[in-house]
């Protein structure tokens, strides 16, 4: 089954599984915190979010009643917002985990790292059967890859057959947790020769991330080139200009006007609303 609806344009992604206050006291936690920011972004020109939830400690979590919890009050309160949700391990869970809260929850969208499901590489069996699983059942799954290599190794496993389809979304991540190094513009580049390669047999819905203050110059050249990009406090806390962000909102509002003036929407791909169930 083909993704049924594409990734939007800009997606949010507001905390992801390792920053906290003490990072930046606008990184949202709660899901009161979560719910606020959702629809401060939106109104700054988000269309989609990648949801993280956070336990009562503050800690990531793949707990299916508390994403049941948040997507219920983010389709209340942003009903025509594209929501994701991540299946991150982030050192706290296996492979078997990570499938069993997706088969569990049956979010309409979810990213997955391809290292995560296929830690030991020649150990196919358990990722083919829920990669067939998810294509089965609907579950759009948004393949996130770190380097070109990752790209070549899940084109690979698109050929073996062990994800199924001929189309599917990439998460296309620009630089690294530990910043030893801003990711520059150019190092898009590395990821474009894989995907041209294969567009006689293979289509890609794919976005870009970025980490650190080079976050805006590498997603409006994703933009200018076709793709999607995903802005937030999850990868970058910071502005164009180096000074630290205020909220998620006001990086969302930097990154879409440069996103339309680099790219309008008709080129880009018209944004479909989407909501996890």
């Amino acid at each position: 089954m083909t993704p049924s609806r594409p990734l939007p344009r800009l997606m949010v992604a507001p905390n992801g599984a390792r920053r906290g206050k003490a990072d930046h006291k606008a990184l949202p936690i709660t899901l009161e915190e979560i719910v606020e920011t959702a629809v401060a972004c939106q109104k700054a020109g988000a269309d989609g979010l990648h949801l993280h939830v956070r336990d009562k400690e503050g800690k990531h979590s793949l707990d299916t009643g508390l994403y049941r919890e948040a997507i219920t009050a983010l389709e209340h309160a942003v009903p025509d917002l594209f929501l994701q949700v991540t299946s991150e391990a982030a050192g706290r869970y296996s492979a078997d985990a990570q499938q069993a809260m997706i088969r569990e929850l049956r979010p309409l969208s979810v990213s997955v790292a391809l290292r995560e499901m296929l830690r030991a590489r020649t150990e196919t069996s358990s990722a083919r059967a829920f990669y067939a699983w998810a294509h089965a059942e609907g579950v759009d799954v948004q393949h996130i890859v770190y380097s070109a290599r990752e790209l070549n190794w899940l084109q690979e496993c698109i050929d073996q057959e062990v994800i199924p389809g001929t189309h599917h979304q990439l998460q296309l991540v620009l630089g690294s947790y530990s910043g030893s190094a801003l990711p520059r513009p150019c190092d898009l580049d590395a990821y474009l020769a894989p995907l041209n390669a294969r567009n006689a047999d293979l289509t890609f819905d794919w976005m870009v991330c970025a980490f650190g203050s080079s976050e805006t110059a590498c997603l409006a050249r994703a933009a200018a080139l076709g793709g999607k990009v995903r802005v937030g406090f999850e990868n970058s806390l910071w502005n164009a200009d180096g000074s630290l962000a205020r909220d998620n909102a006001a990086r969302v509002a930097e990154v879409r006007a440069a996103l339309d003036e680099t790219a309008p929407v008709d080129q880009a791909g018209q944004t479909l609303s989407r909501r996890a169930r």
